[in-house]
């Protein structure tokens, strides 16, 4: 994979006339040699239906008279661009009014993306239907007749399905199909078979083709959707509804599973499909940056105008970015992340736990999105796992606000405690899903869940920034009985806050009287009663994110790999890249700020001065410099810890330590 690409929207109306007609070589060529681009995603066909070169299998635009995939492919190898293949496969706007037959049905009838032919916008197919049969077609042709680097297929995944095909299949297999777990188990079969089909079609041709299925999101803990993609590529535009959380968390995951990935954002200011919308240079450098400190290559989004141009305000952009990565390449590939912590995704232990259920969707992210940003504010060195991943690497497993587990997690778990490592726990997590309560030793017993909300938290240890008293809390809790060290109180409100029974404009005062045991510490690890990664994600208070702090402290002790005094807003990975026999210490920094209606934005990047990083090793480096800068820079190892202090950085530095 290369490290600079561009995915190349073409999603083009039928009713727009002289398509491609102002198309150039010279100047397609100009662009990406501007933009410092080194592989570019090219249309066969788009949302709308359309091929963009001479097809049997499909029908070309109606307005476009030439082969403008083929002259785009001819012009990028010219000058040593790669060109993956996109094809729209999701989503068919010519078959939806041909074949409405064709179309995913939700339980209602109404369709998707859109409810119904009334409104503007596309339609969902359905991969049950024949409409798989017609896809296949366009992808072999593409194959047989382009010289391309790759195949993007959009808009896929598993969808539970109540069109009259998927209706009809599980019917004749006795199923209810309208009972929502019996739609969701066909939708996973449905989309496996779409997944083995495709790579069928693909080897038959180019055995080994690199092929990758977009659902605009890797879940966690389905590996066999992602291992049958021969790499990544994470959407997450970070101003298009993503936000700047998602990505981080996302490449925490893609980099347990072996596999190449690339982070994907766009150059608008919003979201795909925006044209005449611009980022700031500084916001793309930041994404771009973000992605190589998390191990990823760069993929930055564009949309072609229907004319064919190449729009020069847009290359100048991605140029500011990819001519600062095109530097750093040395030091990016075949990297791997130093952890001391394995978050557990709270959605990958949800698909282990309810195989056959559609998943909650963001609500199973929610306390895994509140850890990852403690994690990367805390500046803990992390990878979110799923319940396949070997723990060995790691000191301390976290497990987020509803991870009720069953024996085989347990027992993985209870192998990871046994050879020394520890577990955070919080809410219901460790609790046993046979009703046994806690699988391990974190200092206290479940008595059940509290009666009050919200209650109050009262620690009894310094937190910077914040002193003694109680806090609330809106998150809920449980009651245990503490049966190790006590770290921290509970207390309860005088009553709930009911019609008749209220206090206050908000919620009634904690009664100092109504104690209990909060947060405990025992011979597997620490255990927090309250759903604090959930507060954090949703309320942002600094109290959850203090106390978190403090016992991830408690429980990593000495152990802790780095420590550095970048402010909250930066973020720090440690990539250890084995072949070069040297780590390369990532910081960046930047602070988004929220614009408009909640669109988080990057204008300004501020100079950071007098860093402070401190890294664990086993023996003395042989030599510590700055990348790409190629300029050393004064360390002390002393006692198994090297230090070093960054002078200035502005956006994005690495630290590079021989070993």
């Amino acid at each position: 994979m290369n490290f600079r690409q561009v995915h190349l929207d073409f999603h083009t109306s039928g009713e727009i006339e002289n398509i491609g007609s102002r198309f150039s070589k010279e100047q397609f060529q100009n662009a990406l040699k501007m933009g410092h681009v080194n592989s570019i995603t090219l249309f066969s066909k788009c949302h709308h239906g359309w091929a963009y070169h001479p097809s049997e299998a499909n029908t070309m635009h109606p307005h476009l008279d030439f082969d403008l995939l083929g002259a785009e492919i001819e012009a990028a190898h010219e000058i040593g661009v790669k060109t993956p293949i996109y094809i729209s496969a999701g989503l068919d706007e010519k078959m939806a009014r041909l074949h409405p037959d064709w179309l995913y049905r939700n339980a209602d009838e109404s369709t998707e993306w859109v409810k119904d032919f009334t409104v503007p916008g596309y339609h969902r197919m359905c991969m049950n239907s024949p409409y798989l049969d017609y896809l296949l077609a366009q992808i072999e042709e593409v194959l047989e007749r382009y010289d391309g680097d790759g195949i993007f297929l959009d808009i896929v995944g598993v969808f539970p399905c109540y069109c009259q095909h998927c209706v009809a299949k599980m019917r004749e297999r006795g199923w209810d199909p309208y009972a929502p777990d019996n739609a969701y188990r066909l939708g996973v079969e449905t989309y496996m078979n779409y997944l083995r089909r495709v790579r069928e079609t693909v080897d038959k041709h180019k055995p080994g083709h690199p092929v990758f299925h977009n659902a605009g999101h890797l879940s966690a803990g389905r590996r066999e959707f992602a291992y049958l993609n021969t790499h990544l590529e994470l959407e997450s535009l970070p101003t298009g509804g993503w936000g700047y959380d998602h990505f981080p968390l996302s490449a925490a995951y893609a980099r347990t599973l072996g596999m190449e990935f690339l982070g994907m954002t766009g150059k608008f200011h919003l979201s795909w499909g925006e044209f005449g919308g611009f980022k700031h240079p500084n916001a793309l450098r930041y994404e771009a940056s973000l992605s190589i400190a998390n191990g990823a290559k760069v993929s930055i989004g564009d949309q072609l105008h229907p004319l064919g141009f190449m729009e020069p305000a847009t290359y100048k952009l991605i140029g500011e970015a990819f001519r600062e990565v095109e530097k750093k390449e040395p030091w990016l590939d075949g990297v791997e992340s130093v952890a001391d912590i394995a978050l557990l995704s709270q959605e990958a232990l949800f698909a282990h736990m309810s195989p056959e259920k559609d998943p909650p969707g963001k609500r199973s992210w929610i306390g895994s999105t509140g850890a990852s940003r403690i994690l990367l504010e805390g500046k803990y060195l992390f990878d979110m796992v799923d319940t396949e991943a070997d723990l060995s690497k790691y000191k301390l497993v976290i497990l987020t606000d509803d991870s009720i587990i069953d024996d085989e997690v347990a027992e993985k778990l209870r192998e990871f405690t046994e050879n020394g490592g520890k577990i955070l726990a919080t809410g219901d997590s460790t609790l046993m899903n046979d009703g046994s309560g806690f699988a391990f030793d974190l200092g206290a017993k479940y008595i059940g869940s509290c009666k009050y909300n919200p209650t109050y938290l009262h620690p009894k240890f310094e937190m910077e920034g914040l002193y003694d008293s109680a806090y609330v809390i809106y998150q809920p809790c449980n009651d245990i009985e503490a049966t190790g060290d006590i770290l921290a109180y509970r207390e309860d409100p005088y009553f709930n806050r009911s019609t008749f029974k209220f206090s206050s404009h908000q919620h009634t005062p904690n009664d100092p009287e109504k104690v209990s045991p909060a947060i405990t510490v025992g011979a597997d690890g620490a255990y927090i009663s309250f759903r604090l990664f959930s507060e954090y994600a949703t309320k942002g208070s600094l109290i959850a994110k203090q106390v978190i702090k403090h016992v991830i402290d408690v429980l990593l002790g000495e152990n802790k790999t780095l420590t550095t005094s970048l402010p909250a807003q930066g973020v720090v990975t440690l990539m250890n890249q084995v072949a070069e026999r040297r780590l390369v210490n990532h910081l960046l920094y930047a602070s988004p700020v929220k614009r408009g209606n909640g669109v988080e934005i990057i204008e300004d990047i501020v100079p950071v001065y007098n860093t402070e990083v401190s890294i664990k090793l086993d023996k003395e480096p042989e030599r510590v410099y700055l990348a790409p800068q190629d300029r050393d820079i004064d360390f002390d190892y002393t006692d198994g810890i090297l230090t070093y202090t960054l002078d200035k950085f502005e956006c994005h530095q690495m630290v590079v330590i021989e070993y």
